[in-house]
């Protein structure tokens, strides 16, 4: 089943949490709805699975013969407590109306091939408090799972669980996906689990989206600061923009655009250290080094301005510099995206 959003707005209490929002979701495909708490993403999957109603604006659902069947699952599992794990998965089947309902075969085959597929079979006859969280989790999605639904929403649905464990679902999230085909939505606020676990990021920011793309695209191309802030680490560097120069301190790169202030964006991969002065390259001092694991941070100051910034190095590269605590070096981004001056925003 595919989606189409047509301009969506929703308010509430006076506030406008979604404001125009259009959206495609190809059918088939696992969408992350990726946003800071606040910014309206899980008002738009409560109202893709018609749980609210729209102010202004549409959800078009399809190709689909009749109703939609939308299958959710919560962040707080929401089990029956005095029900077996079979009874729980089982429930969704055995309230179906007489006509729809399947046999007592089919219901106990049905339930037997989803603990095979959520990887618990041995534990279909205990109750949810002997289960673990992850365990309680796959649960959910099993009785979810159950009716067949069209569409699958899943609300954080790892986000009570410690890291180790999501980290454990979020690879099985992805097999189930790649196994079942069912078009999946998911709302999070781990940038991480979107981008391992996804087809498609959908980037929301104070009720409208600010980019959305594979992984891929919003990572390494981000078109807004907001993104390049959101997703990942950056390196904020303020400069001047004049005819066809940016100036950073004493670094020149050649730049498009009318003369003002601006804000230049980078990863700290992307945030080059040498001992050499150059074209393109500024002062800075080594403030700290912190070389536990694959890659070793690298904070400093910049001469011109005193601003604190952090480039990362391979830990071999970084063992060739040898780099010391209050020695003198010169950066130089390897790429950089130009935004005007904006405010700082909190996450």
């Amino acid at each position: 089943m595919s989606i189409r959003i047509e301009n969506l707005t929703k308010r509430l209490g006076g506030k406008t949490v979604l404001d125009g929002v259009n959206l495609d979701v190809p059918e088939g495909h696992l969408v992350a709805l990726l946003g800071p708490s606040g910014s309206g993403k899980t008002t738009l999957l409560r109202l893709i699975a018609g749980l609210e109603t729209p102010d202004a604006g549409s959800i078009h659902a399809g190709p689909s013969t009749g109703p939609a069947r939308v299958g959710f699952v919560f962040q707080h599992y929401a089990l029956f407590p005095h029900m077996t794990v079979r009874q729980n998965i089982a429930f969704g089947l055995e309230v179906q109306p007489r006509k729809q309902r399947p046999s007592k075969q089919a219901i106990r085959d049905k339930v037997e091939d989803l603990l095979r597929l959520v990887q618990l079979d041995s534990f279909g006859g205990r109750l949810p408090s002997e289960l673990s969280g992850g365990q309680r989790q796959r649960v959910a999605l099993a009785r979810c799972l159950a009716v067949e639904p069209q569409l699958l929403l899943l609300d954080e649905p790892f986000g009570a669980l410690d890291a180790q464990v999501r980290a454990e679902l979020r690879r099985w999230l992805r097999k189930l996906h790649d196994d079942t085909g069912l078009t999946t939505i998911f709302v999070t606020h781990d940038q991480e689990e979107a981008m391992e676990v996804s087809d498609h990021i959908v980037i929301l920011n104070q009720g409208k989206v600010e980019q959305e793309g594979s992984p891929e695209e919003v990572y390494h191309h981000p078109a807004t600061p907001f993104v390049y802030r959101f997703i990942g680490q950056s390196v904020r560097l303020r400069g001047e923009l004049t005819e066809g120069i940016l100036r950073l301190g004493s670094a020149v790169l050649p730049a498009e655009g009318a003369p003002q202030s601006v804000d230049g964006y980078l990863r700290p991969h992307d945030l080059e250290i040498t001992r050499t002065p150059g074209v393109g390259r500024f002062a800075a001092q080594v403030l700290r080094i912190q070389a536990a694991g694959p890659v070793a941070r690298v904070l400093l100051q910049s001469q011109h301005d005193g601003q604190e910034v952090e480039a990362h190095l391979p830990l071999d590269a970084h063992q060739a510099l040898d780099l010391q605590a209050g020695e003198q070096v010169y950066l130089r981004p390897r790429q950089l995206a130009i935004f005007p001056p904006q405010s700082d925003y909190v996450i």
